[in-house]
Formats: structure tokens, sequence, C-alpha cells
């Protein structure tokens, strides 16, 4: 087999498809110069990760370059022309809070970094597919319109809605919403794949992911809901919850369930896709609800303190309805529920965390 370019390899997705890879015998060459550190302080570093993933697979190789550097994006891309059979675009600056602190950095990562990786690929290797990890932050607030009804323990959409059994799919408008700057860096990246694929045939796939998450989620304050919220959990950090009255729900889709989504669709590529990804009805939790199983799965409590005010964009309810993906690919399953990826979680994490004194 030939090989696979993967941005952002040493973040949840992206190391996890270079194993992944690496496996069914792809040579992998990851993207990742640990921008994450600079986004998020040290302990969100992902070089531990990045080491981990090259003792695991002598197939994974690591090139520290910054996807806003065309030329050197290029020049590895013309230096591997006749073998790329694959790139998988996962790096960003991920971060609501974070994109209003330097919004000239996070629009040249996420949006200019995207167009110099595609543009790469259409030079050097256009019958490649292309998958980038997009966001449901690209819908803003506009699910916030919808009916909600407050549940005990959960918001949840009114049952006569169309979204109410399956969740909310593509129809939905990305337009006149506040998204955060974050949401719009995505927005303008996201658009910029499908044209790829509209205008030059390319065979490109944006995947609007709800909660990514895993055991070897590097979650922080700013980033990764579940795999902090376990982290406080199990190392007595405080935790801050934000609005909503700590009822606000998400679906979840552990880093192994979207990695077999996104080879699902690399041996079988279409042309601009657009698909909703997530856990869907299948794994989704609110807040409160996440704090139960936190709580029960490693048999601490929580020190959480509650805030009225909720992040500007942020969404009150979501839960992904993966029906257009599984239109185009019948086979494809979940497989971990919200318990599975929490227990999988704190399993990795313990060897990482250090206890509370």
């Amino acid at each position: 087999m030939g090989v696979a370019i993967i941005t952002g390899a040493g973040g949840l997705i992206g190391s996890e498809a270079a194993l992944f890879l690496a496996e069914q015998g792809m040579d992998v060459i990851g993207i990742d110069n640990d921008q994450r550190a600079y986004f998020f302080g040290a302990e969100a570093s992902t070089k531990w990760r990045i080491s981990e993933v090259k003792a695991r697979s002598k197939r994974f190789q690591n090139v520290s370059l910054d996807i806003r550097d065309f030329d050197g994006i290029l020049s590895l891309f013309k230096e591997h022309a006749a073998d790329i059979e694959l790139v998988i675009h996962a790096a960003a600056q991920p971060s609501h809070d974070w994109a209003a602190r330097e919004p000239f950095t996070d629009f040249s990562i996420n949006a200019q970094g995207t167009l110099n990786l595609l543009e790469a690929l259409r030079q050097t290797a256009p019958q490649a597919p292309f998958i980038f990890l997009s966001t449901n932050k690209v819908y803003g607030d506009r699910p916030n319109t919808l009916p909600l009804v407050e549940k005990e323990t959960r918001w949840e959409l009114a049952e006569d809605h169309p979204f109410a059994k399956r969740g909310i799919d593509e129809s939905m408008s990305i337009d006149q919403s506040t998204h955060s700057l974050f949401g719009a860096s995505k927005v303008a990246a996201d658009v910029m794949v499908q044209e790829y694929g509209r205008y030059f045939g390319m065979n490109t796939a944006c995947f609007r992911g709800g909660c990514l998450t895993g055991g070897a989620h590097s979650g922080t304050e700013l980033h990764g809901f579940l795999a902090y919220l376990m982290k406080c959990t199990v190392t007595g950090r405080p935790y801050t919850i934000f609005g909503y009255k700590a009822k606000q729900v998400r679906d979840n889709i552990n880093s192994n369930d979207l990695v077999s989504a996104l080879w699902t669709y690399a041996r079988d590529p279409k042309p601009a896709r657009v698909y909703n990804i997530g856990g869907g009805r299948f794994a989704n939790c609110s807040m409160l609800e996440a704090i139960e199983m936190c709580e029960r799965i490693s048999g601490r409590s929580l020190n959480w303190t509650y805030s009225d005010e909720n992040r500007t964009g942020d969404h009150i309810w979501w839960i992904s309805d993966i029906s257009a993906f599984e239109k185009d690919f019948p086979e494809y399953r979940l497989t971990y529920g919200i318990e599975d990826t929490l227990q999988d979680i704190h399993q990795a994490g313990l060897s990482r965390w250090k206890e509370a004194s």
C-alpha cells in the first residue's frame, strides 16, 4: 500500500488514525509541530503521543511542520507524490475561547492551513481522498433555536420535531447565526474543502464532528469535554460548568468509531461529501449525566462549580444525525456507548494523571 499523510498526528484522531492505517499496511507521515502546547500549555502537549505512536509502529514518521507554511507543505507532498493514497486533515486550533485571544492565529491555522493542504494535494496527487475533520460548530448557535424541553437531568428536543428521533442533520443552515471566531474559521475551511471537491472533482469529505473523544485524548479546560471531566474527577482538580443549568447535551463519538468511519469513506470515496458524525442517539449525555458516570467509574467525587454565563456560540443540545453517512455506507456501525468511552478514558488516563495529594 501507499502513503497516508495525517495532520495533527499527535492529537486524538490523528494518532488513532496513524496507528490504524499503519496496521492496514500503509506508510504514515504525520505532520505535527505540537501547537497544542502553545494553545493550552505544557500539560496539553502531544509529544508523548507522537513518541508512543513511533514506538508502536515502524511505519510511522512525524514531520514537525506548520501547515501555514505552504512551501514546506508543497515540498513534502511533492516528495511523496507518487505514493500518496490518502490525506486526513485533523490539525486545528480547536477552542472557542482561545480563538478570541488570537483571531489571526486561529484563522491562519484553520482556514489558510486547510487551503494549503488542499492546493498541495491538487498539485501533486489529486486522485487521493482528502478527509477533513470539520465540526458541528459550523452551524453556530442555530441549534439553540430548536424547541427544547427541560428534563430532570438534561435538555431534550420536543418529541414532535423532525430532528427528535435521530438528531440534527446536514439540512440545518450554517448561515445567519453566531459561530464564535473558531466556528467561523472552521466554516471557511469546511466550504473550501467542499469547493475543491465540486470545482476540481477531488474526492473531498467534511466530517462535522460533535465531541470526539477516547483514551488518547489530551483533554484540557478549553477543549476535550469528557477527557478533561474524567481527569478532574480522578485528580481532584476543580471543574467549572458554564451555563444551561449543567443540563447541556452532547453526543460523543469514540476515536475508534470515528477512525472506522474515515477508513470506510477512504475505501470508497466520493466528491464533496458533507457528513454530520458523532455518537448520535447511540452515545450522548448531559453534563450532569456525565458527572454521575465519571464519579461512579472512578469512585471519586468531582469538585465542580457552576457559572450562569454560557460560552458564546455554545450549544444547549447537540445530537448528530449520521443518516447521510449510513446511507452512503450502510455497513457502518457505532460500537462505543458513553460508558464504554468513559471506561476507556479512565483506564488510559490513570497512567498519565497524578493523583491529587
